[in-house]
């Protein structure tokens, strides 16, 4: 039986749905405040699944409700993770990203039946460096001002699957860019649309590494299949600018596209009015200081390793991007 943790969430729904198309037993782990709205548009594309789904209610910070869910399991895929710029969420997001990963991956240390254990990491993991422009799996982390504290978070993340492998656990990672995918309208990359939909009229010169969330699930699958351990691969479709992306979205939608370019003195007071606003509305706010620092970065992100290893071709963003729209408009 294989184990999805974070099976509510972007990359956990959409894997979810595809081990079920493709007849496994799956067990899919969610909190119990967790919506199913994302995993629920999987299905609705493919209701006739042949596999059999048992979800169960637990957290990564429960090691009781972790060792129920590891009953009998002989594959993991680590989706769950937090995901967030709000200063007041840092202490919650390292507990549920770095020691949640501790606790499954010590737990799964455990397991005599465990065949393959998969941790979805990000590129934020990579760290960020003043002056480097360009990541691949080789780029090492620095601590610094750039890293923003997800970053940290996922960082201490990776280095727990690192310790669990040094101690025998058969393990893989990827590292995804900024998924493009249907999910929590109100989370993560997701909020873009919406957000552009209303008429945001910002975009930035600054470019990044963006890649469908089927490519990414599609990738775990298939290292999953090779038995691949000890291994990081870094997964990008396009290095494209915030510009692009956002005039892409708002086509797909239908909605105005954004037309007034924020610059980098710009971007430095545009994250401090939010932060002041949120004193006021208590609302996470929509430009964070991290955000508004990466969107006048121009960064490139490596796919070489993962392409040749795999033959794999990736999604045209622009193709990522009609898809997620569409899903958006039929919500």
């Amino acid at each position: 039986m294989i184990l999805v943790t974070g099976a509510t969430g972007l990359v956990g729904a959409c894997l979810t749905h595809e081990l079920l198309k493709e007849g496994h037993a799956v067990r899919a782990l969610k909190r119990k405040e967790s919506s199913k709205a994302a995993f629920d548009f999987w299905m609705l594309k493919n209701p006739a699944i042949t596999g059999t789904l048992e979800w169960v209610e637990g957290d990564v910070l429960d090691i009781e409700s972790l060792e129920i869910a590891l009953k009998d399991i002989t594959h993991v895929f680590h989706c769950a993770a937090l995901i967030s710029s709000d200063p007041s969420e840092t202490q919650l997001m390292e507990a549920v990203n770095t020691r949640g990963t501790a606790n499954l991956v010590n737990l799964c240390l455990e397991l005599p039946g465990l065949l393959h254990f998969a941790h979805v990491s990000s590129v934020a993991a990579l760290g960020r460096v003043e002056n480097e422009q360009v990541f691949d799996e080789e780029s090492h982390w620095q601590p610094g001002k750039h890293n923003s504290a997800y970053a940290i978070s996922k960082y201490g993340a990776e280095r727990e699957v690192w310790r669990g492998i040094a101690e025998g656990l058969p393990a893989v990672m990827v590292n995804p860019s900024v998924i493009i995918g249907p999910g929590n309208w109100n989370q993560g990359s997701c909020r873009l649309f919406p957000l552009i939909a209303k008429g945001f009229p910002f975009y930035s010169d600054g470019v990044t590494g963006y890649v469908d969330v089927r490519d990414v699930t599609g990738i775990l699958r298939k290292l999953s299949d090779k038995k691949i351990t000890g291994e990081r691969y870094l997964l990008n479709s396009e290095n494209i600018s915030y510009q692009t992306l956002f005039t892409w979205i708002a086509d797909f939608l239908n909605a105005k596209k954004p037309a007034m370019k924020i610059t980098p003195w710009m971007s430095e007071v545009a994250w401090r009015l939010f932060a002041f606003k949120k004193l006021f509305t208590g609302k996470a706010s929509l430009i964070s200081k991290g955000y508004a620092r990466t969107s006048q970065r121009k960064i490139t992100y490596r796919n070489n390793k993962v392409c040749a290893f795999l033959d794999y071709k990736f999604i045209p963003i622009k193709e990522a991007v009609a898809f997620t729209a569409k899903a958006y408009l039929q919500r």
